[in-house]
């Protein structure tokens, strides 16, 4: 009985691994895994076996270097010139200055007494006029209203005509930019610190250009590093030249330098920007005056500027007077002029130093520096 059991269990367990034969069998023919394959094999690398012959060796190719790239040439700017510059700094003027208006409201007034000339005083007094000038004025409006007065005063008229009087159109505001014979014009700029000079060098180099005339920049403000770079900037924009030397140095040796390169290279004009001095320095004024003197030497100074700003007051009188002893100052110019009820000192400083205004700068855009005009100066006053 035994015998026979262990015969059917055998005959099962042969069939059992006849049928696991032929499954494993069909399970290869189809791609699957071999049968006790692990799944390792997936994520085990492959050994390449060493190559029987070298390979051949490809060389990479050789680098080309690229080109250097060639920086563009700095476009210069076109400076505007001089006649549609005033005309637009004129506009800007009579919309911001309160003076004219003023003076216009208080001779409109039906009756003329004595409050009214007297409320006149102070507003001429607060633009800066000066007193002098500011009792001149009232005394001649006074006597020409009551006696060419007529039928109807035409004040506005009687206004215009007696300011551009107290202003004085008989000066001579041409800008001294030539030397004689073949000498290259100099103009020194001076002026303390704040006051627009550098900026005002810059925009004089402008106007230069725009009337075809070349010219050269002497950066002679050494104490001050921005002021040299500031400089700098002009001249690239308009393709002007700086002579430059070390922070620091000898400023009349810079402009020594410069009317030399000025004269070697035949320039039209050589302008010398100088350190802002404050006028109670005497050592510092002394050191303008020997700038003065070191250019003088090779070729006469043509024009000396000095650079106010027109809100200061009188405190803008007592630099002009302080300077005007020290280098004999030719011209003014008044910068800061638009937005400020200052006008006034136009006439004031004029009467101090008794040299006229002859540049205004009624903005910081370039071209915002125009020649001075008596006429134009009082109409843009009066709008």
């Amino acid at each position: 009985m035994q015998e026979w059991l262990y015969l059917v269990i055998g005959i099962a367990v042969v069939g059992v691994l006849a049928i696991a034969g032929f499954v494993g069998t069909r399970v290869r023919r189809s791609g699957r895994l071999p049968e006790g394959t692990s799944t390792d094999v997936l994520t085990t690398p492959v050994e390449t076996p060493p190559a029987t012959a070298e390979a051949p060796v490809v060389e990479a190719p050789a680098e080309v270097e690229p080109e250097p790239e060639v920086a563009p040439a700095p476009s210069l700017e076109t400076p505007e010139k001089p006649a549609s510059r005033l005309v637009r700094l004129r506009q800007r003027l009579a919309g911001s200055n309160a003076l004219g208006r003023g003076l216009l409201g208080l001779l409109s007034r039906d009756q003329l007494d004595e409050d009214t000339w007297e409320a006149m005083e102070d507003l001429l007094l607060a633009a800066d006029i000066g007193v002098a000038p500011t009792q001149e004025l009232v005394e001649r409006l006074r006597t020409r209203l009551r006696v060419e007065g007529g039928k109807t005063p035409d004040a506005r008229t009687v206004l215009r005509e007696e300011l551009i009087n107290l202003v004085d159109p008989t000066m001579d505001r041409a800008l001294k930019v030539s030397g004689e014979g073949d000498a290259p014009g100099v103009v020194l700029v001076v002026g303390v610190n704040g006051t627009g000079k550098t900026t005002t060098v810059g925009k004089l180099a402008r106007i230069l250009v725009a009337d075809e005339r070349t010219a050269l920049l002497a950066a002679a403000d050494t104490f001050r590093a921005a002021a040299t770079e500031q400089l700098a900037t002009w001249g690239d924009r308009v393709g002007v030249e700086v002579v430059r030397g070390p922070e620091g140095g000898d400023p009349a040796s810079v402009a020594f330098d410069a009317v030399k390169q000025g004269m070697d290279r035949g320039v039209d004009t050589v302008v010398v920007d100088t350190a802002g001095r404050l006028q109670n320095k005497q050592g510092l004024m002394d050191e303008l005056g020997k700038v003065k003197r070191v250019i003088d030497k090779q070729s006469p100074v043509t024009e000396v500027l000095l650079v106010l700003d027109a809100t200061t007051g009188q405190n803008g009188l007592i630099q002009a007077k302080v300077f005007s002893e020290v280098v004999d100052v030719t011209g003014i110019v008044l910068t800061k002029l638009d937005g400020s009820a200052k006008g006034g000192i136009v006439i004031a400083v004029q009467r101090q130093l008794g040299v006229p205004v002859k540049l205004v700068g009624l903005g910081e855009g370039p071209d915002d520096l125009a020649p001075f005009d008596a006429a134009a100066f009082v109409d843009a006053l009066l709008g």
